[in-house]
């Protein structure tokens, strides 16, 4: 694999010159290197895209118009170091280009963070319709496991009247997260702070808490492929059924809900796994782009009438 790929380097380097070269050349070479996508793009053409796109900080949506576009000599050099170091280092390409995005906002990574991706995203653009009647009467949200903060933002924008707490256990994540709310202005709406998971929260309640926190399972920790082993492991891994993290969630939220508070719990596609682990818990799935196994509700009432047989 290793010769085609410089094979393909060694034909196509010479006639590179307009952008949709550059886009068909970084195709086939991720193609080639069998590279594995899921960080913002899900095929070798969108990323590729992205990357040429970025290397010459041209819009992302505006492909068709520049596609012929020439590409000049130091252009040229900023283009194959990002390909070529996304095929060489198997970097994912938000920490090439240091930005994210859910829907339409931008949010800035690096490897501090694991690259944002959560389908609760999704469900904050419909304001978690038809759970929160009022978007205007939430006054508190807690975004638990916050990481670059993107999800916390998120809330700041949904719930236009809510104070939104940010946690983390990792500082260098906390980091990030406030550079992102510093640079959407919302330093008086989103209150970094770093607490392994509800610890240093003493008991402040809330409306909403919303989190994506560790769910990797132990025997997925060993068959990620290497895009993820970029992302911090303290972000991604969660004992031997990727629960762990989850466990304690549900055993301390109740205390940090209000009456009628609402949590949302990211697992991953752990369904079937939660299901086991909690079986009198009424859980309520979410439908969201991948399917209805991988985002949960349950209010504070259910997770307090249901201790006795969960826990």
């Amino acid at each position: 694999m290793t010769s085609e790929i410089e094979q393909h380097r060694a034909r196509l380097n010479v006639e590179l010159v307009a952008l949709g070269h550059f886009v068909e050349y970084a195709e086939q070479l991720f193609t080639d290197a069998d590279l594995y996508f899921g960080h913002g793009s899900f095929e070798a053409f969108d990323e590729a895209v992205y990357l040429v796109l970025s290397a010459l900080k041209l819009p992302l949506d505006e492909l068709d118009s520049v596609w012929n576009r020439r590409v000049n000599t130091t252009e040229r050099a900023a283009v194959l170091q990002l390909i070529h170091r996304r095929v060489d280092e198997r970097i994912p390409a938000a920490y090439l280009t240091n930005e994210a995005f859910l829907g339409p906002y931008r949010f800035y990574v690096d490897e501090r963070v694991i690259v944002p991706r959560s389908f609760i995203a999704e469900l904050l653009r419909d304001q978690l319709s038809p759970w929160v009647d009022d978007p205007d009467s939430v006054s508190s949200v807690l975004d638990l496991c916050t990481g670059s903060g993107c999800l916390a933002i998120l809330a700041a924008l949904t719930f236009p009247n809510a104070h939104v707490d940010a946690t983390d256990l990792s500082s260098d994540a906390l980091d990030v997260a406030k550079r992102n709310v510093a640079e959407y202005a919302f330093a008086d709406r989103v209150t970094v702070t770093q607490s392994d998971l509800f610890a240093g929260l003493k008991r402040q309640q809330y409306d909403i808490i919303i989190t994506n926190p560790p769910y990797v399972t132990a025997a997925s920790m060993n068959t990620l492929p290497d895009e993820y082993h970029r992302e911090p492991e303290m972000a991604l891994a969660s004992g031997v059924d990727g629960l762990d993290h989850v466990r304690v969630i549900l055993r301390d939220a109740p205390q940090h809900l209000k009456p009628g508070g609402l949590l949302l719990v990211e697992v991953g596609f752990n369904r079937e796994a939660m299901e086991a682990a909690f079986p009198h818990l009424p859980l309520t799935w979410l439908e969201t782009s991948a399917g209805d196994g991988v985002v949960f509700l349950v209010t504070g009432e259910e997770l307090l009438s249901a201790r006795p047989r969960a826990e």
